[in-house]
């Protein structure tokens, strides 16, 4: 007989049981982990993941509808020239830094070459800005940064621009985790906040020029801010006590001055374009003054060169940014604020609002780089106004709020191509469509098409030269050049070239006006009969040439 296991009043601990050789137990540090986001979700409730759902929403939301921006067909050209370089050879004219390509190149590697794959990245940043807001909480309470991040994430111009390809959004990321880092380092002094001061003046540096105004505002601002303290002493006004030492400061530098390095020297492949970083200034100063065709002259109450009483961008807050324009207002009596970062933020804002308003160049999009610092003293709006009328500004907020949202939707999803809106800014129209939808539809139906040949007869054919870049045979002519044989799959001429044109056509098309961009003459646009014929059911060629029988 086989003797039987001996008899015990002890208790086999849990742990050592083999069938639980996986359990969370056995992994003390995993399972304290977890137990804290536990606490810290059930501590900060659903708001603020509501709040991102909303803006995750709006920037998602038919993505597509609208056609790439003549600067995304840029930004999406540059990234070929990566790939037909194999780096980003960065030139001081361009006046944008490297990252934002790097990026876009990465995302069209992953997902192909697409409207989605080229807005993916700036729209993840825009989401990221939003979240960015909620860390202002130590700084400047609960209740004024979610308000600031909700006011955000249903702002026309920050939902518009978080939906285009361009290099702003990357500036509101990398300038708020900037100034978070600095007002952190006042009032808590701890390394985490070093570091994010540290990667958002580089990240500001890899994404923009303009990096020199927040820098230069954000420096004024502090011995404006020590001058706001002597009128109405502040009861955080004495800075916390650092506990990051030389070494970490040597980690934040080295690791920022190695990106920066990295990027702006086409990942070591184009070494002088590190010069850049210096040689930015003469160009960059000069568009600014000249504004490049980018001047709104119409917005000078006098126009002699004052353009420092030029008020477009506060035009542009009172037909879509009212929270913005409500959050402006309230500057006016920052001095009631007994927060820190709050005043601060109020001076910074106003001081890159007059920055901006001073240089000539003026585009649109821009307006997201320096409103931001605005919403959270519309979030502060009950620290400013008298508790007598604490429901009138609940009420107030509320309106602004609801008007801000169906502003983004009228914008974002009904108008989003239509000129006669600021902010929609020589952007594409929809009639590139005439071209792109069957061209498109075809070569995704059989590859053989992406063989097809093409002449674009125009000056400045963007976006098309990346909507259409997978095709190898399509020429690109500008003033008087032209190809050594006319007829081709299909042709895009400029209006004025039309005449010069058609006399040495010899197959039959079908035409139709096409116009890609405001301030652009129309171009005519042909489409070979034989190969085009069957989106147009039942109609014959309403262009015949010299060989056409």
């Amino acid at each position: 007989m086989n003797p039987q296991p001996p008899v015990t009043r002890m208790r086999i601990a849990a742990r050592t049981s083999s069938a639980e050789g996986g359990a969370l137990a056995d992994f003390p540090m995993l399972r304290d982990r977890l137990d804290a986001w536990k606490t810290r979700l059930a501590e900060t409730g659903w708001t603020p993941w509501l709040i991102l759902g909303l803006a995750v929403f709006l920037r998602f939301f038919l993505l597509g509808i609208k056609p790439p921006h003549f600067d995304e067909g840029i930004n999406g050209w540059f990234v070929d020239q990566i790939v037909k370089n194999g780096f980003y050879r960065y030139d001081p004219t361009n006046y944008h830094g490297p990252l934002h390509f790097y990026v876009l190149l990465l995302s069209q590697t992953l997902f192909g070459r697409n409207v989605w794959a080229l807005r993916l990245p700036v729209v993840l940043v825009s989401i990221s800005c939003v979240w960015l807001c909620f860390k202002f909480e130590l700084l400047v309470g609960r209740n004024v940064a979610r308000m600031a991040a909700l006011a955000m994430a249903v702002s026309p111009g920050f939902v518009f621009y978080g939906r285009y390809s361009i290099h702003e959004v990357w500036l509101v990321l990398f300038s708020m985790l900037f100034i978070l880092g600095l007002l952190g380092l006042w009032k808590f002094g701890t390394p985490n906040y070093l570091w994010s001061a540290g990667m958002g003046l580089a990240g500001m540096i890899l994404t923009k020029e303009t990096y020199v105004i927040h820098v230069g505002c954000a420096a004024f601002a502090v011995p404006v801010l020590f001058f706001s303290n002597k009128l109405n002493l502040l009861p955080d006004a004495r800075p916390a006590r650092q506990t990051w030492g030389y070494v970490d400061l040597a980690f934040v530098i080295a690791v920022g001055a190695l990106a920066i390095v990295f990027f702006y020297s086409g990942t070591f492949f184009h070494w002088s374009g590190i010069k850049g970083l210096y040689q930015f200034y003469p160009a960059w100063f000069a568009t600014g003054h000249e504004g490049h065709g980018h001047e709104k002259e119409a917005y000078n109450l006098i126009w002699k060169n004052h353009s420092w009483i030029n008020y477009y961008w506060i035009a542009l807050m009172a037909r879509y940014e009212w929270p913005v324009l409500g959050g402006l207002t309230l500057c006016v009596f920052c001095q009631r604020l007994k927060n820190l970062s709050l005043r601060y933020l109020a001076i910074y804002g106003v001081g890159t609002l007059i920055a901006y308003s001073i240089v000539n160049y003026k585009t649109p999009w821009c307006i997201i780089s320096f409103i931001w610092p605005f919403l959270f003293i519309f979030g502060a709006a009950m620290l400013i106004i008298p508790l007598r009328y604490r429901l009138v500004t609940y009420v107030a907020s509320i309106v602004l709020l609801c008007a801000s949202l169906g502003s983004t939707i009228w914008l974002n999803y009904f108008r989003c191509t239509t000129d006669t809106e600021p902010y929609v800014y020589v952007q594409t129209y929809n009639d590139i469509c005439k071209l792109t939808r069957p061209l498109l539809q075809l070569a995704k139906r059989d590859p053989r098409y992406y063989q097809l040949t093409g002449h674009m007869i125009r000056t400045s054919a963007y976006p098309l030269p990346w909507i259409l870049g997978d095709f190898p045979h399509i020429g690109y002519y500008e003033h008087e050049n032209l190809p050594a044989k006319l007829d081709a799959d299909f042709l895009l001429v400029q209006e004025d070239r039309i005449k010069e044109v058609e006399p040495k056509l010899h197959d039959s098309y079908y035409t139709a006006p096409l116009k890609i961009r405001a301030y652009q003459d129309t171009s005519k646009l042909y489409l070979r009969a034989k190969i085009f014929k069957e989106f147009f059911p039942g109609l014959s060629p309403d262009f015949m040439g010299k060989g056409t029988s």
